[in-house]
C-alpha cells in the first residue's frame, strides 16, 4: 500500500487538540499524505460516501455517535474493505481485546508518543495489525467472543438502529433519522433480536452493553 501522496487516513475523534497533534505526527512521518478528519460519526459517514478509497481509519472509541464499539462494529460491516484502527485514551487490556475480535487492525493508545504513532501507522499500511507492546496481555473471554461474532452478524443499517436503541430513542424518531419507514425500522429490530438470541429491545441493549457495543461507561473513551 502507498506511503506517499496516494495514502488517504481519515482521523475519527471528536476532539479538535487531539485530530490536530495526530494530524501533525502523520504530516511529518508521510509527508504528502492525505489526511481527512471527522468529528463524529456522522462526519466520518460523510467523508466515507464522498470518498471510500481511505487507506485507513483512526477512529476514537468515544465520539458523538460511536461510543463503546458501535463505530468499528458498523464500520466493518459498511467498509470491510477499509483497515480501522482504534485510538483510544483506554489502556484496558478487555478493551484491546475486544477492539481486535470486532475488526480492528490495531490499538494505539493516544499516550503514545509520534514515533511511536508513526511506527503503527507504517505497520498497518503495510498490511499488519499493530498493538502497543507497553499494553498489557489480552486473555480470552469465550462469552465476549460468542457475542462478538452475534454483533457482527449485524448488517451496517441494523447496527445504526442497534446503536439508537441503545440511546433510547423509539422507532418513530429512528425512522426519522434514517429517512425510512416505521415498519423498516421494526422489521430491523426483529432482525436484530433474532440475531442476538435474544427477546426484546431491552435485553439487545444489555447485550451490546457488555461487550461495550452500546455507550454503557466512561471506560470506552
Amino acid at each position: 500500500m502507498a506511503l506517499d501522496g496516494e495514502t488517504t487516513i481519515i482521523i475519527a475523534d471528536d476532539h479538535p487538540l487531539f485530530r490536530g497533534a495526530l494530524c501533525q505526527a502523520l504530516a511529518l512521518a508521510m509527508p504528502g499524505a492525505r489526511i481527512r478528519e471527522a468529528g463524529d460519526l456522522d462526519d466520518l459517514i460523510r467523508a466515507l460516501r464522498e470518498d471510500d478509497a481511505a487507506d485507513l481509519i483512526l477512529l476514537d472509541l468515544a465520539m458523538p455517535g460511536a461510543q463503546g464499539f458501535s463505530g468499528l462494529i458498523y464500520l466493518r460491516a459498511q467498509h470491510p474493505a477499509i483497515p480501522v484502527a482504534i485510538v483510544s485514551a483506554s489502556e484496558d487490556a478487555a478493551n484491546v481485546r475486544r477492539a481486535m475480535s470486532f475488526g480492528a487492525v490495531g490499538f494505539i493508545p493516544k499516550s503514545a508518543d509520534s514515533a511511536r504513532i508513526a511506527e503503527a501507522v507504517a505497520a498497518i499500511l503495510a498490511g499488519g495489525t499493530w498493538v502497543d507492546p507497553d499494553l498489557p496481555e489480552t486473555g480470552q473471554d469465550d462469552a465476549v467472543d460468542a457475542i462478538a461474532r452475534r454483533l457482527a452478524s449485524l448488517t451496517p443499517q441494523q447496527v445504526r438502529v442497534l446503536m439508537m436503541l441503545s440511546e433510547g430513542l423509539l422507532n418513530k424518531q429512528i425512522a426519522y433519522e434514517l429517512n425510512v419507514s416505521e415498519a423498516t425500522v421494526k422489521a430491523h429490530v426483529s432482525a436484530i433480536l433474532q440475531k442476538l438470541g435474544v427477546d426484546s429491545r431491552t435485553q439487545a441493549v444489555i447485550t451490546a452493553a457488555k461487550v461495550g457495543a452500546a455507550p454503557d461507561s466512561a471506560s470506552a473513551a
